[in-house]
């Protein structure tokens, strides 16, 4: 099993900036593809970015290509998204996920582990 623990959501105002916290606990961490999608009030989840487990391939939506970047500390067990030029549309719940193998996967019916979520909240 695998534990996922988001953290660093909040309010901001449009076009500011937010990092995202993922700390992974119960593997090694090292192995595992891990990603994060969203899911805004009354919409369907959406893939935002995932990583490779060896950190060397990102894959982005359009959407957050450009604005966002996603990396991870192995040392730390953690993985990041850093959040830069948000928009109103950015608003939504952001959950990290990860499943063993290389990955990146932008499907989430292809990531087992799925953290609880943090809240993003971006004000026009």
């Amino acid at each position: 099993q695998v534990q996922l623990v988001e953290s660093g959501g909040g309010l901001v105002q449009a076009g500011g900036s937010l990092r995202l916290s993922c700390v992974a606990s119960g593997r090694t961490f090292s192995r595992y593809g891990m990603g994060w999608f969203r899911q805004a009030p009354g919409k369907e989840q959406e893939f935002v970015a995932a990583i490779s487990w060896n950190g060397a391939i990102t894959r982005y939506a359009d959407t957050v290509k450009g604005r966002f970047t996603i990396s991870t500390d192995n040392a730390k067990n953690t993985l990041y998204l850093q959040m830069n030029s948000l928009e109103p549309d950015d608003t939504a719940v952001y959950y990290c996920v990860a499943r063993e193998g290389s990955g990146p996967y932008s499907e989430g019916r292809l990531y087992p582990y799925w953290g609880r979520g943090t809240q993003v909240t971006v004000s026009s």
